[in-house]
C-alpha cells in the first residue's frame, strides 16, 4: 500500500510538471506569434517606406530631367544672345570672322595648356569673342579712324570695356557672366597700368589675363586702318620684349610664360585664316 501511494505521488507530481511545461510551452507559443505578428508589421511598414521611397525617387528623376530640360533651353537663350550681341558688334566694328575664331582656337590652346578643366576652358571659348562687344557704344568716327586718336578720341575708346560689361550684367548664366569679366577686364595691365579701372595682379580675373594676350597677338598681326600687319616675330618681339606702348609687364607672368612656350603654335593657328 505504501509502495501503491508513493508511485501515485510520482505520477501526480510527474503530472503537476507535464502541466507546468504544457503552460510554459504555451506562453512561449503566444510570445512566438506575438513576435511574429510584430515582425509581420514591421516587414509590411518596411515595404510601404520602400515604395514611398521609390515614388519619391521616381518623382525626383522627373523634376531632375524637367530642371535639366528648363536649364538647358536657358542656356540655350543665353548662347543665342551672346551671338545676336556677336552679330551686332562685327557689323559696328568690322572685326571679321577669322579674327574671332583665332581668339577661340588661341584661347582654347591657352587654357588648356595651363590646365583648365575641359568645361571652363569650353566656356572660355564661348565667351571670349564677347571681349569688344562694348565698341557697339564707341562712335564710328573713332572706331575707324585712319590715323593717331586724339587725347578725348583715347578717353572714348576706353570706355568699351565698361560699355561691354553693361550689355552683359545682370544675367545669373556663367557664361554671360564669363563673358562679362573678359569684356570689362581684358585692358587691364598686371603693373596696374591698365583700364578701365587699372587693376593690378590677380584682382585681374584669370580669363581676362588670357584673353589679353591672345588678342594683343591677333591685333598685332592684323592689318588695321591705322595699321599694318606685322609678322609673327615682330609680334612676339613686341609681346615679349615690349616696344614702348605695349610691355612684358602688362601681362601675367604666368600667362606669358605660357605664350613664350607656345609662340609657335600662335603662329601655325594665325596662318590658315
Amino acid at each position: 500500500m505504501q509502495r501503491e501511494n508513493g508511485w501515485c505521488a510520482g505520477i501526480g507530481e510527474l503530472a503537476g510538471k507535464l502541466r507546468a511545461s504544457e503552460s510554459q510551452l504555451e506562453r512561449y507559443a503566444q510570445d512566438f506569434k506575438t513576435l511574429l505578428i510584430k515582425e509581420r508589421a514591421e516587414r509590411r511598414q518596411l515595404e510601404l517606406t520602400n515604395q514611398q521611397l521609390q515614388r519619391y525617387a521616381r518623382d525626383l528623376k522627373i523634376a531632375f530631367s524637367a530642371e535639366q530640360e528648363r536649364s538647358h533651353e536657358l542656356e540655350k537663350a543665353h548662347r543665342d544672345t551672346l551671338l545676336r550681341l556677336l552679330r551686332a558688334s562685327r557689323f559696328k566694328d568690322n572685326e571679321t570672322a577669322a579674327h574671332l575664331r583665332r581668339i577661340q582656337r588661341t584661347a582654347r590652346l591657352m587654357a588648356e595648356h595651363m590646365g583648365w578643366p575641359a568645361q571652363k576652358t569650353q566656356m572660355l571659348v564661348e565667351a571670349s569673342p564677347m571681349h569688344d562687344v562694348g565698341k557697339i557704344a564707341v562712335p564710328d568716327a573713332i572706331l575707324h579712324k585712319a590715323g593717331p586718336l586724339s587725347p578725348e578720341e583715347w578717353r572714348v575708346m576706353r570706355r568699351h570695356p565698361t560699355y561691354g560689361a553693361l550689355l552683359l550684367q545682370g544675367s545669373r548664366s556663367p557664361l554671360l557672366e564669363l563673358a562679362r569679366e573678359i569684356a570689362l577686364s581684358h585692358h587691364e595691365h598686371w603693373d596696374g597700368s591698365g583700364y578701365p579701372r587699372r587693376l593690378r595682379g590677380q584682382q585681374i580675373p584669370l580669363s581676362a589675363r588670357i584673353i589679353a594676350i591672345v588678342d594683343v597677338y591677333d591685333a598685332l598681326r592684323t592689318r588695321r586702318a591705322y595699321k599694318p600687319a606685322l609678322s609673327h616675330q615682330r609680334a612676339s618681339e613686341i609681346i615679349l620684349l615690349g616696344d614702348g606702348r605695349t610691355a612684358p609687364e602688362h601681362f601675367d607672368p604666368a600667362v606669358l610664360q605660357a605664350y613664350r612656350e607656345l609662340q609657335g603654335r600662335f603662329e601655325e593657328m594665325h596662318e590658315p585664316f
